[in-house]
């Protein structure tokens, strides 16, 4: 059982809300700016930038969303996860950049780890029951 207590079960739940509810914004941010961010992408050297841009606001807003109503948990916090490791190196390579930009991309980076981190705690408690979840899971 993931929360011993109704107060723990309710703090599960505005956790899931908070940290899948972010990343979906994320995502959905993803799609309002896909020109720009796909030229960013391009910078950094991403393949099949725009596409890559698409992808990737799919999986914030998908992955989020699972997190958040407690769908496909294991698949929804491993994308996430996954995602947000990948990117972090990718997309956030503050040893790389001029020093003008340093602050910044490191910025980028920690922020990515630490959701990184997040999505890390829920997927190990995928496989358990969440309360308050719409209780559908691949595993």
């Amino acid at each position: 059982m993931v929360a011993e207590s109704a107060a723990g079960e309710v703090i599960f739940l505005v956790a899931r809300l908070l940290f899948g509810g972010v990343l979906a914004f994320m995502g959905i941010n993803h799609f309002s700016g896909v020109e720009g961010l796909a030229g960013y992408a391009e910078m950094k050297g991403i393949p099949a930038p725009t596409f890559s841009v698409i992808a990737s606001g799919v999986v914030l807003v998908l992955g989020g969303v699972g997190v958040a109503l407690g769908a496909a948990p294991v698949l929804s916090a491993g994308a996430l996860a996954t995602f947000l490791l990948v990117s972090a190196v990718t997309m956030h390579d503050f040893w790389a950049v001029p020093d003008d930009q340093t602050q910044d991309e490191m910025t980028g980076f920690l922020k990515n780890v630490a959701l990184a981190g997040g999505a890390l705690g829920f997927l190990a408690l995928g496989g358990q029951a969440w309360p308050y979840a719409v209780g559908v899971g691949l595993f």
